[in-house]
């Protein structure tokens, strides 16, 4: 599937020869592409304990060593496996980027939560999991060194002010969609709401969230579950800035009950927990306006967070 103007094109073939080359000790174990491949990597299955990543655009090929010193730097910090980086491949075979030869990690993704389904127990452990990865994170010493380097200045560590022009945009998008089917007037409304929020960054006397570590993006495609509990983080990048971001994945993976384990956990004010559903809100409107036809299962979770969303603010 062709998701990015740029994509480079990777087939089992180029994988295969990039094995061969440059990691020979490799070349009989059995190589399969995966259906779990994301928007970033594709993923190719090597034997029963391998798994490789292969960026899908270039320049993304900087985020392979960068994965693999914060993976192993936070190893040791946080309460569930992450990626175990055993190989770093060089550009070959005609592909232009650093790729990766990770550990596969067991598991299954979690479902999203539907709005209308029943409350499920496994749900609020999930939540109470999740959260202490949250915390673990949270309360990582930030390096003078992490504070000042701007690889780690993702969008989404800025307040809801600076996120707003692009929020707009995919709004515009939306309604340019005669496919979606949601009340993109009430959405519109409950974002403009956000924007007056302590901490958006709207102009007035709110305080600015002071600087943390943050994941991201902790929805269901990057975590995995084993006997009902969070068993392993799959895309661990981290940055710094404001983590109230890590609050979105909430309004995707969790029904109602669990929200609120999930919500006391953190200990999370009025404020900060309406920021976290703005952020939820913003990421799912942009996933419609670039992924719509060609991520369906993230179209689909996103559906369930934006619904979830706007279910909790009528």
């Amino acid at each position: 599937m062709q998701l990015h103007d740029d994509q480079l094109p990777i087939d089992e073939a180029l994988v295969r020869s990039l094995i061969d080359t440059q990691f020979p000790h490799y070349s009989g174990l059995p190589l399969r592409q995966l259906d779990l491949s994301g928007s970033t990597n594709t993923l190719f299955r090597l034997g029963d304990d391998l798994v490789v990543r292969l960026p899908l655009q270039p320049g993304a090929g900087a985020a392979i060593a960068s994965e693999r010193h914060w993976s192993d730097t936070f190893r040791t910090r946080l309460p569930v496996a992450l990626p175990e980086t055993v190989a770093i491949g060089s550009p070959g075979s005609g592909y232009p980027e650093t790729w990766a030869i990770l550990r596969w990690l067991p598991g299954d993704r979690p479902g999203a939560y539907e709005s209308g389904d029943p409350p499920d127990p496994v749900r609020s452990r999930l939540a109470a999991d999740l959260a202490a990865v949250i915390t673990a994170l949270r309360d990582t010493p930030l390096t003078e060194q992490a504070v000042h380097d701007p690889r780690l200045r993702g969008y989404r560590g800025r307040s809801l002010a600076e996120f707003d022009p692009s929020v707009r945009s995919y709004l515009a998008d939306c309604r340019a969609n005669e496919e979606i089917d949601l009340d993109l007037d009430h959405a519109q409304r409950v974002w403009e709401q956000s924007l007056e929020l302590p901490g958006s960054g709207h102009p007035g006397p709110h305080p600015v969230a002071a600087d943390r570590w943050y994941h991201g993006d902790l929805v269901a495609e990057n975590l995995l579950v084993g006997d009902g509990r969070l068993s392993a983080v799959v895309d661990f990048a981290v940055s710094v800035g404001d983590p109230t971001v890590d609050l979105h994945g909430a309004w995707e993976l969790f029904d109602p009950p669990a929200r609120e384990v999930f919500r006391q956990r953190l200990q999370v004010d009025d404020a900060a927990w309406l920021r976290g559903r703005a952020w939820a809100l913003g990421i799912a409107l942009g996933t419609f306006s670039y992924y719509w036809h060609s991520l369906p299962a993230r179209r689909r979770d996103r559906l369930a967070m934006i619904r979830n969303v706007l279910d909790n603010a009528s």
